[in-house]
């Protein structure tokens, strides 16, 4: 599954990281801890945040995450938009609580 039809399927807005749509999703991983998501994140995972902060690019460039997904209409910082579009990783946006986008990233994957 490409991020691309996440996108589409979720009605999710695209905040940053265009050029990055065509990334394929392999799973996964939800954490507000950054630590935590180094740690155990596996390159091409979806991360579902609140973090909205330059630090999560560092973190979803170096696992080669395949796009970040912040929750509750939190929208990124701006310096966060302008790392997104260099590393091409999407940032994504969702009105919904953590518990259901996961739920229905997961029916999504798993189909």
């Amino acid at each position: 599954m490409l991020v691309s039809d996440i996108v589409e399927a979720l009605n999710l807005k695209v905040y940053s990281g265009k050029s990055g749509l065509n990334r394929e999703i392999d799973g996964g991983y939800v954490s507000d801890l950054l630590s935590d998501v180094m740690g155990h994140a596996d390159s091409g995972n979806v991360w579902v945040t609140l973090q909205n902060h330059k630090n999560v690019m560092a973190i979803a460039s170096l696992k080669e995450l395949a796009a970040i997904i912040l929750v509750k209409n939190i929208e990124p910082e701006p310096d966060t938009l302008d790392q997104s579009n260099q590393e091409e990783i999407p940032i994504l946006g969702t009105d919904l609580e953590t518990f259901e986008i996961v739920g229905k990233i997961y029916q999504l994957i798993n189909k």
